[in-house]
């Protein structure tokens, strides 16, 4: 369940400050400088804002672009010029990230204006491999380091909140990016004939299809921003949104580890993102908002209880009405929580969890906070007297057994159900 889920760390990447290599020498404003007896190419445009000077390339005959094939922390071998009509990996990341590689860690830092120890925290936090003194780097890595630094420097962020911003970010688009590619540019990509290298096919896709993806990304990206800022704004306008209470809910799938044992791969596969995207679809059509899904559970809140309970009947009604899906049981429990980086922690995401665990199959409990809240709306009765006219609510709740919950003490819970 989510609340004994260990932090997971970004991936460890960056490295740590070096002296130059021998023999180096620093170009004006960050940028390798031309070698002698290479004439015709340009001399690489200066680097505004830089305070240090990367070293150029150690030997004059050296050519072309480190390749990333060697181990972590090793540098990287050279690899030929790239051919105009050379398909290869390093063309396409070339397409992808807009510029060559030609920065090691150590240039890229000090053409950025940062410390190499900051850069590094960057680095890793975006979640990126360590390239120990490769030039692995590109003018567009130089840039981001110093956007960030810049944001830091200007006072509109800390330190500290620009690490987090840059774990964020890499940590949610890396989840993006293998989605994206495991979804369908794997199927995409296929050689449509035989003697076809996937490179081939990869490399006019992208470039069909990555100034589409980049602007759909910045869309949804604004559209959320937007949306989170709205429920920022307002929560400060009602009440202290540290004090702000909402409905927290558990979604899961029940045997889900048996069926592991049962189903192949593929089918497996299908399952959980058939569930994913059922769940998601609901979550959002119905006001709440899908923190993540763990493959055979899913986490979302709302804003208020009645919305959480719409969206957990949904839910259980929507898979029952799907013979290939396994029962479906949910916990919903009201109070507040801690939000951070997208996640959300607290006794009341783990109420939710135990509530969860021992739901009957299709059923959905809630706590006596969620039951309140029900009551206080006119969403449910305070009690179910059969004299009482009960018509006009939309909603049931069954009390319990009272139980022991580990770490959360003595729980009655309330089995909810429509009217």
């Amino acid at each position: 369940m989510a609340d004994d889920e260990p932090d997971i760390p970004a991936r460890t990447s960056g490295s740590q400050s070096e002296p130059e290599p021998a023999g180096e020498q620093p170009a004006e404003g960050g940028a390798p400088r031309e070698q002698p007896g290479e004439p015709g190419q340009p001399e690489p445009a200066q680097t505004p804002g830089a305070t240090g000077s990367p070293a150029a390339p150690a030997a004059s005959g050296q050519t072309g672009t480190p390749g990333a094939t060697g181990p972590v922390g090793a540098d990287l071998p050279p690899v030929p010029e790239e051919d105009e009509d050379d398909p290869s990996a390093l063309r396409i990341e070339q397409l992808i990230l807009g510029s060559k590689r030609q920065y090691t860690p150590f240039q890229a830092a000090r053409a950025a204006g940062v410390s190499m120890e900051l850069a590094s925290r960057f680095w890793r936090a975006m979640g990126f491999a360590d390239v120990g003194q490769a030039r692995a780097l590109t003018e567009a890595d130089v840039l981001a380091l110093r956007r960030l630094a810049g944001l830091v420097e200007a006072g509109l962020l800390s330190e500290t909140t620009a690490v987090q911003v840059a774990r964020s970010t890499g940590q949610t688009t890396s989840r993006l990016a293998d989605w994206q590619i495991d979804s369908f540019l794997m199927g995409l990509t296929e050689p449509p004939e035989p003697g076809m290298t996937r490179n081939e096919v990869t490399y006019p896709l992208v470039q069909l299809l990555l100034p589409e993806l980049e602007e759909f990304l910045v869309y949804v990206w604004r559209r959320q921003l937007a949306a989170a800022t709205g429920r920022v704004v307002q929560a400060m306008d009602d009440e202290d949104t540290v004090a702000r209470r909402q409905a927290i809910a558990f979604a899961d799938l029940v045997g889900f580890t048996r069926l592991t044992r049962r189903l192949e791969d593929d089918e497996l596969g299908e399952l959980v993102e058939a569930f994913e995207t059922t769940a998601a679809d609901l979550v959002a059509a119905n006001g709440g908002r899908l923190i993540k899904a763990l493959g055979d559970e899913v986490l979302y809140v709302a804003e208020d209880a009645g919305t959480a309970a719409e969206i957990g009947l949904r839910l259980i009604e929507t898979m029952a009405n799907d013979p290939t899906m396994p029962e479906l049981r949910v916990g919903i429990a009201f109070g507040t929580m801690t939000t951070r980086m997208g996640d959300v922690f607290g006794n009341t995401v783990n109420l939710a969890s135990r509530l969860t665990s021992i739901a009957p199959k299709d059923r959905v409990l809630v706590d006596g906070d969620c039951r309140a809240e029900l009551v206080g709306a006119g969403a449910a009765p305070e009690s179910e007297k059969e004299t009482e006219d009960l018509s006009g609510y939309r909603y049931a709740l069954q009390p319990l057994y009272q139980r022991p919950v580990r770490g959360l003490g003595v729980v009655e819970p309330w089995m909810l159900s429509r009217r």
